[in-house]
């Protein structure tokens, strides 16, 4: 009797082993690589109170910026909402934020004129030089009378040491021809542009910044 249940056990041995065998690779489950892991989606996340700004363009140095007159501020609008379309048009223009360009009276005279043909000796919308330009300008917008052309007006001007001091109304001048002598005027307004008769495009803003003006720039003064 202990000899055959001897001989039982042996026999189960090997189907226990087998089964047990079994068992393990059913519960043995392959590992996903972390390249067959399905993405989790990325919640974007949102701080409260904070608020991206860009560094807008100033110039801080105009501290008196001209109004309707040489020692008016003109100050700045509430908000980008009160701002109007010539605002929006010349801010483009001088690459300044819309609230710094407020001066009404002085863009809506540049707004009338600003592509008139350049005539040498013209005065008129039918053409006009860049002295007479100044000269009407100076006087519309800052009640100022002028006469002369560009050498002339330099003589009349106290003259800045500085361009870093240019502020609303002052005149920059330029000597374009062979003998260096004053040939070219025009009215600064801000971010280094300037209103002026060119002789290729007629009243336009241009920036001193520009190759072809840094070559002649030959000063600026303020009229007081």
């Amino acid at each position: 009797m202990k000899r055959r249940s001897g001989m039982r056990i042996y026999r189960l041995l090997p189907l226990g082993a087998l089964l047990l065998g079994s068992c393990a690779m059913l519960k043995k489950q392959p590992q996903q690589t972390a390249a067959e892991k399905p993405a989790e989606p990325r919640q974007m996340e949102f701080i409260d109170g904070i608020a991206i700004s860009r560094d807008p363009k100033t110039s801080d140095h105009s501290h008196k910026n001209r109004g309707t007159s040489l020692r008016e501020s003109p100050g700045r609008v509430a908000g980008i909402e009160e701002a109007r379309w010539w605002q929006f048009k010349y801010a483009q223009l001088l690459d300044l934020p819309v609230e710094n360009v407020v001066n009404e009276k002085l863009f809506n005279f540049i707004e009338e004129w600003y592509g008139v043909p350049y005539r040498m000796g013209g005065s008129s919308k039918d053409g006009i030089d860049c002295s007479n330009f100044v000269n009407t300008f100076m006087s519309a917008v800052f009640q100022i009378s002028l006469s002369g052309n560009s050498g002339q007006l330099f003589h009349q001007v106290n003259r800045l040491a500085k361009r870093a001091d240019l502020q609303y109304g002052d005149l920059v001048f330029f000597a374009i021809n062979r003998k260096k002598r004053i040939s070219h005027v025009g009215v600064y307004l801000d971010n280094d542009r300037f209103v002026h008769a060119s002789s290729s495009n007629g009243v336009m803003i241009s920036d001193l910044r520009e190759p072809y003006w840094v070559r002649y720039y030959a000063g600026a003064g303020r009229i007081n």
